[in-house]
């Protein structure tokens, strides 16, 4: 299941992160999961939200830069070697990972999950849709509390 992910763009200066989480608090927005990648003078918060609709509706009204783009949440499953077969699976398929990340959910019994954004976010999704990864849908990542 393709989940929706905000990207912000943000100056790499002390405070910029408070303000942005502030505003997502201030919209009742819970974070899902969160990352950033940073140069010298910005850097892009990725960030998955219980409502990414309102998210990015409060942070364009705070005056930042956000982007919607969608991303796969996959349960790479607790064992060694999980990540290689997921990457091995896409990769043998011709899709390219542009980047990927971890979170934890409560409901997953803290086990890690991660993020993954791919060159072909279909193909990707239908490889691991019919392998035995388990690809989180989004009503879990949204409803989760």
């Amino acid at each position: 299941m393709l989940i929706n992910q905000l990207s912000v763009f943000i100056q790499n200066k002390k405070g910029h992160l408070s303000k942005i989480t502030k505003v997502l608090k201030d919209a009742d927005v819970d974070i899902r999961a969160i990352s950033v990648f940073d140069s010298a003078e910005f850097g892009i918060l990725r960030i998955v939200v219980d409502k990414p609709e309102i998210g990015a509706e409060a942070l364009k009204a705070a005056g930042h830069v956000v982007k919607q783009s969608y991303v796969l949440a996959v349960d790479p499953s607790d064992k060694i070697g999980s990540l290689y077969d997921i990457f091995t699976l896409l990769s043998e398929n011709d899709v390219n990972v542009e980047y990927v990340y971890s979170f934890v959910m409560p409901s997953n019994q803290g086990s890690p999950l991660i993020i993954l954004k791919a060159d072909d976010q279909e193909k990707a999704l239908a490889l691991l849709s019919a392998s035995d990864f388990n690809l989180i849908p989004k009503e879990l990542v949204y409803n989760a509390h």
